[in-house]
């Protein structure tokens, strides 16, 4: 596996590609098959993985609490992130639902533990959960998912704001509207930025894709998939989090981390895909 790497508060170093958990755990019927392709993931040596309490209704925490009780790697190898429910976001409703992700997780600790996105509760009652849990050792980390600038600043202006380890958003070829505001004020804060659906939900692996991609794709021997990727991770601060249920993509983009795409070819990439010059919504998916 390639050694980029995104730097966590203490100076933490984790693998700057993982894998992303949603859709798993919604029909039974593919469980054995889903934990088996978390499980070969581990073994190709990824060690992010990220799933959330809303995934399958819990179901994907357990297949990738099932593929972790088997896998026979050291825990502190591994980064495990989880998400909570906005409407779990009181300080006790925060604390219930670690507990329950973690007994679904089969851990102890969940390394970077996550508020999904934004809801009725007040951000200072989900941070005294947050900071609770920490304080019991069932949290490492805390961060936020699906925040945008305005977001960001108000949490920072909280007494324990600045110690939010990530935001997680949608991030891709497609959609680079962060690049105008969200990711530069991340990473003048040092604050590590998840891009989730980086391949557009495999759309960028299909075929249509423009011109430009695919022929960056022929100059390094790679795979439209590929280019989009390494162009996601070649922002600095940037951890990606694509799925992939397949061992031969778990494969591709595990490749994709170690290219190294140069100057001519994220300037060709820029002009198929624009970066914003103004302020944008914050996509979701």
């Amino acid at each position: 596996m390639n050694d980029k790497t995104v730097s966590f508060p203490g100076g933490e170093q984790r693998p700057a590609l993982g894998i992303g958990t949603w859709r798993l755990g919604e029909q039974r019927a593919r469980r054995s098959q889903e934990v088996a392709s978390v499980a070969a993931a581990l073994e190709l040596g990824y060690r992010v993985i990220d799933t959330a309490e809303m995934y399958g209704d819990g179901g994907a925490e357990q297949v990738v609490g099932e593929a972790l009780a088997g896998c026979g790697i050291a825990r502190d190898e591994l980064f495990v992130v989880s998400k909570v429910y906005p409407h779990h976001a009181s300080r006790a409703g925060v604390i219930a639902a670690c507990e329950r992700s973690l007994k679904r997780l089969r851990l102890d600790r969940i390394d970077l533990y996550l508020l999904h996105w934004r809801g009725a509760e007040p951000l200072a009652e989900t941070l005294a959960g947050f900071g609770v849990l920490r304080e019991r050792g069932a949290i490492r980390h805390w961060g936020v998912s699906n925040f945008d600038v305005s977001d960001m600043e108000e949490l920072f202006a909280l007494p324990s704001g600045t110690a939010c380890a990530a935001n997680q958003v949608y991030y891709s070829l497609t959609q680079r509207g962060i690049e105008f505001d969200l990711l530069p004020w991340q990473q003048a804060r040092g604050v590590p930025l998840m891009a989730y659906s980086p391949i557009d939900q495999g759309a960028l692996a299909k075929a249509g894709v423009p011109a430009a991609l695919r022929e960056v794709a022929a100059r390094h021997g790679a795979t439209p998939a590929q280019v989009a990727l390494a162009a996601v991770l070649a922002q600095p601060g940037v951890m990606a989090i694509p799925k992939a249920g397949q061992r031969a993509h778990l494969r591709e983009n595990l490749a994709a981390a170690g290219l190294q795409l140069g100057e001519d070819d994220l300037a060709a990439l820029g002009r198929a895909f624009p970066p914003p010059r103004r302020k944008q919504p914050l996509a979701t998916s």
